[in-house]
């Protein structure tokens, strides 16, 4: 088939690579404008568009697809389809019937559930067992189209969203190419979403990560899990931001935001009469390290308020 890919992140670039592997035509690739990147903010290109320049693949940039520009080069280089992985961007009607087999989305949940942008960092947030991959066709709505094959997949009680996007990528990537086997051969059997089941992973924001310790145990560790790497759980010791990478459940506990225990490891209470280990910590201006070589460094003493 003759594609247009549209993606930006590292996540889309296994897709990209699976399309050429079986064959396709990738005629272009579409993808978010190059960024600042780092303290010095050097403009950077997205790792979709390295891949495809890497392979040859004329690239597309634009800021918007509203005003006509896109719809006209898509139009000229007449793809079979569209397909779209972690675009960044809401595709128009216009765009969206343009394609003989219209455009088809990897959407990284089991669609109904988490719609929206960040469903990998929110199946972990919100305690989920299980997530997949659902392979849809594309409508005007956010995610709401029909359903033309899904995987599905466990999380393992230690994933973070940075395990969770890799493998997920993998499946994408595998899901994508075996559905397009069956729309070319008009083998796939669309299945309409029932909106009432329907959940959101909204946009994530970096004050989300700030750790609630009035919660539970298990919540605190989810959402220390589900946002690692970004934008990286956080609370405040003594005034000082203190990045939470990793940490685990303990029994136990006093009012939610003590340490209990900083003798070799820090334990602070949650709610519901639970506490949490914090396990490896970054604290503000110093690179990751175990929370006892944090202690070595700074004693943190039983009794201090954690927010």
């Amino acid at each position: 088939m003759r594609i247009v890919f549209m993606g930006t992140p590292q996540y889309s670039v296994p897709t990209a690579s699976a399309l050429l592997d079986a064959g396709h035509e990738v005629a272009a690739v579409f993808c978010q404008p190059d960024k600042p990147v780092g303290r010095k903010q050097i403009l950077t290109p997205p790792p979709v568009k390295t891949f495809a320049v890497s392979r040859g693949i004329s690239v597309y940039q634009p800021v918007t697809l509203r005003n006509g520009e896109a719809f006209e080069i898509i139009k000229s280089i007449a793809p079979d389809v569209i397909v779209v992985v972690a675009y960044g961007k809401i595709l128009p009607k216009e765009i969206l019937d343009l394609p003989k087999y219209g455009c088809i989305n990897g959407h990284a949940s089991l669609l109904p559930k988490l719609r929206g942008a960040s469903p990998i960092q929110w199946a972990i947030v919100t305690g989920e067992k299980k997530t997949g991959v659902t392979v849809m066709q594309m409508d005007e709505g956010m995610d709401t189209g029909d359903i033309l094959s899904v995987i599905e997949t466990d999380i393992a009680p230690d994933d973070t969203a940075g395990s969770l996007f890799e493998k997920l990528s993998l499946v994408t990537a595998r899901l994508i190419s075996k559905t397009l086997l069956s729309v070319e051969r008009g083998a796939v059997h669309p299945i309409s979403q029932d909106g009432a089941l329907a959940t959101y992973a909204p946009v994530i924001k970096k004050e989300m990560a700030h750790i609630d310790f009035s919660k539970s145990a298990d919540d605190i560790c989810n959402a220390i899990r589900g946002f690692n790497p970004w934008p990286c759980a956080f609370c405040f010791i003594d005034g000082r931001r203190i990045k939470v990478l990793s940490a685990k459940k303990q029994s136990g506990g006093d009012k939610p935001g003590i340490v209990t225990e900083s003798d070799g490891k820090l334990v602070v209470s949650c709610g519901f009469g639970g506490a949490v280990e914090l396990l490896t910590v970054q604290p503000e201006g110093s690179k990751p390290m175990s929370a006892a070589q944090m202690l070595n460094g700074k004693k943190i003493p039983t009794g201090t308020v954690v927010s």
